[in-house]
């Protein structure tokens, strides 16, 4: 019968587990599928000025959405804490849901004027406070129904399903480039991948409304603690200040080397755009593939030897990775360089989630995640196309290397002289 038992409950947080997953994966492809389609739909927001002056315009627009993160996490943080990761969940897709048909259905600027980039802002913030509350709750839930001997490897799919978002919009992207002509993609095909997100967003809203409570959530409300920023800056400073640091560098570095380098490749490097896709495509599916082998590895080794190799070789590598690529001619040589960037970062990509999560106790851990990282994340995440693109506008665009190298180099240091959380993880006192 004990036999009977476990099993069952290992086959219902797997359910979990996969469903949580498949809701990260629809709340990213909706967030990525506005990254892929950039160089289509930037010149009807932004008619003015050269290729380089619009993707500006609409890296900025990316960049707003990610100031909406900070207020996102608090506001869904303190909603997960205080009334489930459940309920964050199914808030969080709802929001990205109307962001996506908004940008759908938005005419262009030619139509409707200055309305029309003013409401793909309002899309955006939309979708910002939806991320910025589903990293936390995600990352929250998963951490919480994974098992302690395999919590790395399980909360490592957070960033396998926001790679598949990432991935899924590209194929889109590349199905319509093979379907469609440049012409037609430019005057209306554009849309067609936010019509897919909302209808999906509405899918994934039913999936989430069925999933099972963690039982951490459970024993932390019948505690009865208080919840909240304040209580949050007043009884956990120093690992809110932890995850800040120990996210800018890696945060910076994943958008540097994914959502930037396909504008890179044909913004600097010279390919067209569809090769530029299909190299980033490519070399995007072997890093989701690896993010849960360099999971189950932190459960034998710790957290700290994985975060420890991306700072050292991201401040190694990163200048060279990039100035390589910069002059590249072969698309295999460009996909071994992306690639071996985004191995680098797998060191934080793979386990940051269960980082965080094992910093904070049950009461104030979807907030403790969530706020902290949405701010790294303004910060430097959503910054990163800008900051490149106002470097090589500037005329300097190794500024742009160095400056992810530095801040790398910021995070290497936390990351050397903080505790391994695997072994002092607060999960296991739920």
């Amino acid at each position: 019968m004990t036999g009977t038992t476990e099993t069952l409950a290992t086959r219902d947080r797997l359910k979990s587990i996969l469903g949580g997953s498949a809701g990260n994966l629809v709340e990213w492809y909706d967030w990525y599928a506005y990254a892929a389609f950039t160089l289509y739909f930037a010149p009807h927001f932004f008619p003015e000025g050269d290729r380089t002056t619009q993707l500006l315009n609409t890296a900025a627009v990316f960049a707003v959405g990610f100031l909406m993160r900070p207020i996102g996490g608090w506001l869904m943080g303190v909603y997960a804490d205080r009334h489930g990761r459940k309920a964050g969940l199914t808030l969080s897709v709802s929001l990205m849901c109307a962001g996506s048909l908004l940008i759908a259905i938005t005419p262009g600027y030619e139509t409707i004027g200055w309305v029309a980039p003013a409401l793909l802002v309002f899309a955006r913030l939309l979708q910002g406070l939806s991320i910025g509350g589903e990293y936390g709750a995600s990352a929250t839930y998963l951490s919480e129904m994974a098992g302690k001997k395999r919590r790395g490897f399980f909360s490592s799919f957070q960033y396998v399903t926001l790679i598949s978002g990432q991935l899924i919009a590209l194929a889109v992207l590349l199905v319509l480039q093979a379907v469609l002509s440049e012409a037609a993609l430019e005057a209306w095909g554009w849309r067609i991948p936010f019509f897919i997100g909302g209808a999906l967003a509405v899918i994934v809203f039913w999936l989430r409304r069925g999933l099972a409570e963690t039982q951490s959530f459970h024993n932390a409300k019948a505690e009865g603690r208080k919840t909240g920023a304040l209580a949050l800056l007043r009884e956990h400073p120093r690992a809110f200040l932890l995850v800040m640091a120990l996210t800018a560098g890696g945060t910076l570095a994943f958008y540097a080397y994914s959502i930037y380098l396909q504008k890179f490749l044909v913004n600097t490097s010279g390919f067209d755009r569809q090769t530029a896709s299909q190299i980033n495509a490519a070399a995007l599916f072997v890093f989701m593939c690896i993010q849960p082998v360099a999971g189950a590895l932190s459960d034998r080794v710790g957290r700290k030897p994985l975060m420890v190799g991306f700072g050292v070789l991201g401040v190694l590598c990163t200048y060279p990775i990039f100035s390589a690529l910069a002059v590249v001619e072969s698309a295999w040589a460009a996909f071994a360089l992306m690639l071996g960037a985004l191995v680098i970062v797998t060191g934080y990509t793979s386990i940051n989630a269960v980082v965080k999560a094992e910093l904070f106790p049950a009461h104030i851990r979807t907030l403790g995640v969530a706020l902290p990282y949405a701010l790294a994340n303004a910060l430097f995440g959503g910054t990163a196309e800008y900051v490149a693109l106002w470097f090589k506008n500037a005329g300097w665009e190794q500024g742009f290397y160095w400056y992810v190298t530095a801040m790398i180099g910021v995070s290497l240091v936390v990351y050397l002289r903080m505790r391994d959380t695997r072994d002092h993880s607060l999960i296991a006192e739920d």
